[in-house]
């Protein structure tokens, strides 16, 4: 080979990748700005809709949120023993003029008693005809991230506050987890608290099998109908149609 056609060959080679590196780049940029997701799920596979959201979304539009082909909202309500998100009671009256099926979540925590953490959530959220079970948020902050907490101290919290709020409210609470959450502290356990699962990078499967109830399939969409520091919102799939998510929700209101 002639060192014309090498240097044309090298070009060639180097116009591929710089192509590629390109290509990489809009990618990544159009995820990171919320155009593109890593997870799309269609509404012929999933019918049923919904957002959560907490007072990082700001002032919400709720009739103009709910008019976009959503089906339920989740709103943070309380983390820990003495934590209320400030926007919740302006969220839970909003949400409740709306055709919107509205439950109220509470980020757990492993740093207090699991019955403080439950009378915390009942001064915040009213026993509501019609909302959605209380979500009980288990994942990781602060230190638990790098030192998480044991099965067993997890247990020993979780297990009087799921009694409390089912006791309260008169429903098993959901459970929302991410997967290390899930296989640290749920796998194989609480049999019959509906599971809410985080993977916004592919289709969920458990890892014990189970069935999912919630799914959780991006971080990072972007909806008119809300302004505040968060410019993205969360997007989540219920695991049936539309008349086994309303069986699902009046007969966990029984």
């Amino acid at each position: 080979m002639s060192a014309l056609k090498r240097h044309k060959r090298k070009l060639a080679l180097l116009g591929v990748a710089a192509g590629a590196l390109a290509a990489a780049a809009l990618l990544i940029s159009l995820l990171r700005a919320g155009v593109l997701h890593f997870n799309y799920p269609t509404r012929e596979d999933f019918p049923v809709r919904g957002v959560d959201v907490s007072v990082y979304q700001g002032e919400i539009d709720w009739p103009l949120l709910a008019g976009q082909g959503v089906d339920f909202a989740f709103i943070k309500a309380t983390e820990g023993s003495g934590m209320q998100d400030s926007r919740f009671a302006d969220n839970w009256a909003g949400v409740r003029r709306t055709h919107l099926r509205a439950g109220a979540y509470h980020f757990f925590s492993y740093d207090s008693p699991g019955e403080s953490q439950a009378a915390n959530f009942i001064r915040t959220v009213p026993v509501t005809p019609g909302a959605l079970p209380p979500v009980v948020d288990v994942e990781f902050y602060g230190k638990r991230i790098r030192d998480p907490a044991t099965r067993e101290e997890t247990d020993a919290i979780l297990q009087p506050m799921l009694a409390a709020l089912e006791a309260h409210y008169g429903q098993k609470p959901i459970l929302y987890a991410t997967y290390k959450a899930y296989m640290l502290y749920l796998k194989d356990a609480y049999p019959d608290n509906p599971i809410w699962i985080r993977d916004v990078y592919r289709y969920p499967r458990l890892p014990d099998r189970r069935e999912w109830t919630f799914w959780q399939y991006t971080a990072r969409m972007r909806l008119p109908g809300y302004k505040g520091p968060e410019r993205f919102i969360d997007m989540n799939a219920f695991n049936g149609t539309l008349a086994e998510f309303e069986a699902f929700a009046s007969g966990a209101a029984r």
